[in-house]
């Protein structure tokens, strides 16, 4: 892990960190000459472009604020990172830092293989600025926090790479940083390290530090941070509150995913089938709809003959695979006679308490007796939840709770 320090001081206008007008290019060689006559035969040039990974960028991090970064591959997050950590020098613009800085990088960039854990311990945080009785006094507690104190006296040749990533945290976060610039770090380790690594940065912001966070998880971004940046193509596309940005980055990801054909996987005698399931929000057909909506789920059906008594379910799941929930027509008593030709059935479902995240259901249709299956569509389609009438981020529904919290010495919020 690569930490660079920066220089401790104070601003008058509460900013610890600002990106003004920085733009960086990079040369992409199309044809570089590979001999003297060759170069000379392009007239003394090398044929290239130049390719923009940031254009223009700008904004402030207010001290104490915890700011995430978001955006596709390619969009220029890490240009971006290494920018404000001084690793690469923009090509116009600037970046200011007004307290001490650390970036956490590369993990492990100052670690000798063939020195044991504890000596790296020291070796590390020697180059990372601490002083040797400083890192004596904080050696078992780097040690407690990486979990390897069976093996600290072992070469880190030895280690795997889970251990090796756990021991260079470690180390790295113990520098105590007013400014911590963080790289997608929260995927560090098993998923024990990385609870205790968000408690770590729990703990930084608690104290009052600033946290830039760059990264794919949006949902670390949404539960986190008190603002995300939406970095497309080089350029700021959004800024602001992180549920409103992550919503419109991921309805825009999600949007060249949009499909109302059913393309699961299909068993059954299919004497009946559905043809299509259709999403309704206000009558209008969607593929994402937010929490706390009134969602029709519409199916098409075609039966081929008549059909006694059927009966038409669905299921919906997290993307993960967890049930959700799994109705039936039969469950409230709709089961007609018999049923022939094309139609449609409607699912009416009220107030849907989904949280955000992404969806699949499954389609059924079965006899009276739930014994003979006429289709059986897996995957049927998928949709996605976005925030709406809850904030709530985990789990897949919010029972939409009512919060009082009273006592003798219970300071009431302004807000």
């Amino acid at each position: 892990m690569s930490l660079r320090a920066g220089p401790a001081s104070t601003t008058a206008d509460g900013y610890a960190l600002r990106v003004a007008d920085v733009t960086k290019t990079f040369r992409i060689h199309h044809e570089r000459a590979s001999s003297l006559k060759a170069f000379i035969a392009a007239g003394g040039r090398n044929r290239y472009e130049d390719f923009y990974a940031l254009r223009n960028v700008s904004f402030d991090v207010a001290e104490g604020e915890a700011v995430g970064v978001i955006g596709h591959n390619g969009s220029g997050k890490s240009t971006l990172l290494k920018c404000m950590a001084k690793i690469l020098t923009p090509n116009a613009g600037h970046v200011e830092v007004t307290k001490r800085m650390a970036a956490l990088l590369e993990l492990g960039a100052g670690f000798h293989p063939e020195l044991s854990g504890r000596d790296n311990v020291f070796l590390n945080a020697a180059i990372l600025g601490m002083g040797r009785k400083e890192i004596a006094e904080r050696f078992d507690e780097i040690v407690a926090f990486s979990g390897l104190e069976q093996f600290i006296d072992t070469p880190v040749k030895t280690y795997s790479s889970g251990m090796y990533v756990r021991l260079a945290f470690a180390v790295a976060i113990n520098v105590e940083p007013e400014l911590l610039l963080i790289d997608e770090i929260l995927a560090v380790g098993d998923v024990t390290f990385q609870q205790k690594c968000m408690e770590k940065f729990v703990d930084f912001r608690e104290q009052g530090r600033t946290l830039v966070l760059v990264t794919h998880d949006t949902g670390n971004v949404r539960d986190f941070c008190d603002r995300a940046i939406w970095l497309d193509h080089g350029v700021v596309r959004s800024d602001g509150e992180p549920a409103a940005v992550i919503d419109e980055y991921t309805e825009t990801m999600l949007g060249a995913q949009q499909s109302t054909e059913t393309e699961g996987m299909r068993r059954g005698d299919g004497q009946i089938t559905i043809q299509r399931v259709e999403l309704l929000v206000d009558g209008v057909p969607v593929d994402r709809f937010r929490t706390g909506d009134d969602v029709t789920v519409r199916l098409h059906f075609e039966a081929s003959e008549s059909i006694p008594k059927p009966v038409f379910a669905i299921s919906i799941a997290s993307f993960t695979g967890a049930l959700v929930t799994s109705p039936s027509s039969r469950n409230v008593g709709q089961i007609p006679d018999a049923i022939s030709g094309s139609g449609v059935v409607d699912i009416e479902l009220g107030d849907v308490p989904l949280v955000p995240q992404r969806y699949v259901l499954h389609t059924e249709i079965t006899g009276y007796g739930r014994q003979r299956v006429y289709d059986h569509l897996q995957n049927a389609r998928t949709f996605d939840v976005v925030t709406g009438s809850s904030s709530e981020t985990h789990g897949v529904v919010t029972l939409n709770p009512v919060w009082k919290i009273s006592g003798d010495d219970v300071v009431p919020s302004l807000e």
